[in-house]
Order: structure tokens, then sequence, then C-alpha cells
């Protein structure tokens, strides 16, 4: 309980305030904090005898924080991983602020609400690396590294992935940024990669391709089973200076997971982890490697 963060001057960017599950904080393991102003989202990974009087302490300091209008808890141990408001009221439509940079995020929505602290560091590679690039964007979710590359000055991204609704939260954070002109630039197709190679090779090379999917979605994805297809169909979709940002987030594999399938790659550099996100076995952590041919 003491290691919980002090709740003043958090400022208006999104961060992660504590990172239970990087074992650094003994009886938090299952807890984390994130600041999305004005909302302070708590969750909870597991039922302990202390989510209340955590709550209760958070209750308290966000009464005498003007920053926080609300409290919402999410958790991730019961079916479907529900979220409740448990102090003020949550804007209906808030937003994640990096950068200079606005995300939709959902907090009325159960399990993910769109917007992944710990890929800071790959939003601010592709940004920093897109200027007139041609960008494709695999497994797209809800678009954050394709604004972050159209910020960066992105000639074309291509977004794909599977849920429909997701791109177009995609559409609508492209909208929160830039005027209609510039969202031009990014397309959205709502396609299943597997069976979408033939298009995307239509339109290929890419100068830039950003492989960041889940560890394991159902029938969808499977990491240890279906990242290998991936690797295979590369080289029809790469040219010789394409860079490749490949990510994974599975706990279970650690680098030499990513490293052993691009054996045929440069390995150019790992990105460091994101600030707060600390974590006493790295390899567990989310992996984001650049590549190229």
């Amino acid at each position: 309980m003491d290691r919980l963060p002090t709740i003043d001057d958090l400022g208006k960017e999104c961060r992660r305030l504590l990172h239970g599950r990087g074992e650094y904080f003994p009886g938090l393991e299952h807890v984390a904090i994130d600041w999305f102003s004005p909302v302070l989202l708590v969750t909870f990974y597991a039922e302990k005898e202390n989510n209340t009087p955590i709550l209760d302490r958070l209750i308290k300091a966000a009464k005498d924080c003007s920053e926080i209008t609300a409290i919402v808890v999410q958790e991730r141990h019961l079916p479907k991983a529900p979220k409740r408001t448990v102090y003020g009221e949550a804007p209906e439509s808030p937003l994640a602020h990096e950068e200079g940079l606005n995300y939709r995020i959902a907090l009325d929505r159960n399990q993910n609400h769109g917007f992944f602290l710990d890929m800071k560091p790959g939003r601010d590679w592709v940004r920093g690396h897109a200027s007139g690039k041609r960008v494709l964007n695999l497994f797209s979710y809800t678009c954050s590294l394709s604004v972050a590359a159209i910020a960066g000055g992105a000639k074309e991204v291509i977004n794909l992935d599977m849920a429909s609704r997701a791109l177009a939260t995609g559409r609508r954070n492209h909208q929160l940024n830039f005027d209609p002109a510039t969202c031009s630039r990014a397309s959205y197709l709502a396609h299943d990669l597997f069976k979408s190679w033939g298009k995307l090779k239509r339109r290929a090379p890419y100068d830039i391709i950003i492989i960041d999917p889940p560890s394991n979605q159902g029938r969808s994805f499977y990491a240890e089973k279906d990242y290998a297809k991936i690797l295979r169909r590369l080289p029809d979709l790469t040219g010789s200076d394409s860079l490749i940002l490949a990510c994974l987030n599975a706990p279970h594999l650690d680098v030499s997971f990513l490293t052993s399938l691009f054996a045929d790659y440069k390995l150019k550099t790992r990105l460091p982890r994101a600030s707060g996100f600390e974590d006493l076995r790295p390899q567990a952590a989310l992996k984001c490697l650049i590549f190229r041919p």
C-alpha cells in the first residue's frame, strides 16, 4: 500500500502510474494504475484483500486533486473484464493525450479500451521514421501507430485489421488530429490478413511494415503458430530498404522467439520499454524489434 503512486501534478499526458505486474511492488503485482486525463483507470488482475483499501486510498486522494474527475475500475479477473466507475463521472468520450496527439479510448467498453500505453516507444519510432514513406500497419486495431506515422509525414498508411469497429475508431482518431486532406493518406482494410496477401502484394513494396499482433486471439491468431506465416510472406511485401517493426506482447515468449523467426533479416535495434513499465522480468515485457531485409 505504501508503494501506491502520489496523486498530484498529473498533467495532461497519459501514462502508467503503477505497473504492479512488473513485480517491483510487493503486494501490488495484480494492480495497474493508468492516467488518462481526467480519468484514473485502475485495473485489477486478481481478487485480493487489499483491492478495497487501494480504492479507498485513491478515492481519498482524488477528492484533493482537481485534475481527477473520475476513477474507473476494470476487473480483468472476472468474465468479460467489466469496468465500473467508483468515483466521480467519466467523460463520454475520454481521450488519451500523447506527444501532442489525441486518441479516443473506450472506458465504457469491456476488455481493451483501445490504446496501449506500453507501445509509446513504437509510436515514437514510427513518427520519427515515417516521413515520405509508405507504411503497412498490420493488426492495426484502433490505428494509433498510423496516427503517429501520419504525424511524422508518412505519404500513405494502409491499416489492416479484422475488427471493423476498431478500424472505425482508428478513422476517428485520424480525424481528431488531422484535416481531411491529411486524413486521406490513411486507408482501412477490414480483412483477415491470412486471406489478403494478394491485395497487399499488389500494393507492395512498403517502406515500413508494422507487425503488432495479439499474442493469442482465439482462432484468428496464435503467436507460436501464426507469426511464422507472416514471415513467409514478407519477401513479397518488402524492398531492399524496407524497415520492419516486429512486436510481440506474450510474457511466455522471450525475445529469442522473434530473433529466431527473423534469422534471415538484419536486427537493427530493440526499442526501449516505455517509461513506467519497469519489469523484473524484461524478457516477459512487450518486445519491439526493428529489422531490415
